[in-house]
């Protein structure tokens, strides 16, 4: 509503690209938020996408900033765990653990303090603290029986944790959980347990196509043996001709976008 209707939907636009694309092509999600940025870099929603579409692409000190941004324009806390991770990314993951134990963290809502509750892990295991990880994800919201959103997540991390602490038969039973509780794959928990089990996926398809393959080249082989010898006929004026031919390709619509760093690049 801050901004003109023509301005508006144009960043608008640039966001749903970024919604659409950051998942499976975070570069280009990263170049429209960029767009998007210059438009409009005094609307929060403009600086969070901003933050999420860098944190992406693991330019952690750009999308903190992006973060910080946001977090200063609406004074809310969602993001506190998001720029805890991003202190993880830049290599501090002491910061990242102040964080965790920082007073904002109460003000989060549960999804907000389960995902507090993996950063801290994951920085404790940056560290080396490795226990100190699976107590850290040791919690009501990992013993109860109820799935919710971040279910697959919580459970995943505690069996990675115990699987890198040595503990197979117990991170083994936590991958089990996890992916009894993922119903949209979040995770790689079902590789993760076939990993563990031995178990080796063969592409039949790829197996089916390599054989098809040397047949043909067998059969090539046989019915080359089987013709007579033959050689290209001196007179034949044909021989001296040279077939040029040009293909035109379609060309392609290719949307060149400026990226403008800014002041938050990462260092």
């Amino acid at each position: 509503m801050s901004l003109p209707k023509t301005l508006a939907e144009d960043v608008a636009q640039n966001l749903v690209m970024v919604a659409r694309l950051i998942d499976e092509e975070p570069e280009q999600a990263y170049a429209y938020s960029r767009i998007a940025l210059r438009l409009a870099s005094r609307v929060a929603a403009v600086r969070e996408a901003a933050g999420f579409a860098a944190y992406a692409t693991q330019k952690y000190s750009e999308a903190l900033a992006e973060f910080r941004a946001a977090r200063r324009m609406t004074g809310h806390v969602e993001l506190w765990p998001v720029m805890a991770d991003c202190e993880r990314g830049m290599g501090r993951p002491e910061r990242a653990l102040e964080m965790a134990g920082a007073p904002e963290v109460q003000k989060l809502d549960k999804a907000g303090q389960v995902e507090m509750r993996l950063v801290a892990a994951g920085a404790r295991r940056d560290l080396g603290q490795l226990d100190a990880a699976i107590v850290t994800l040791q919690s009501p919201e990992l013993a109860s029986n109820s799935v919710q959103p971040w279910t697959p997540r919580l459970r995943y991390a505690y069996a990675d944790a115990l699987l890198a602490a040595g503990r197979e038969d117990e991170a083994r039973e936590w991958f089990a959980k996890a992916l009894e509780s993922d119903k949209d794959g979040a995770t790689d928990a079902s590789d993760r347990l076939a990993e563990m089990d031995g178990v080796d996926f063969v592409d039949a398809l790829d197996e089916d196509g390599d054989d098809d393959a040397d047949i043909a080249d067998e059969q090539e082989a046989e019915y080359a043996a089987d013709e007579p010898d033959s050689a290209p006929d001196e007179d034949d004026d044909r021989a001296d001709i040279d077939v040029d031919v040009d293909v035109e390709a379609a060309d392609d619509v290719v949307v060149d976008v400026e990226d403008d760093k800014g002041p938050a690049d990462k260092a």
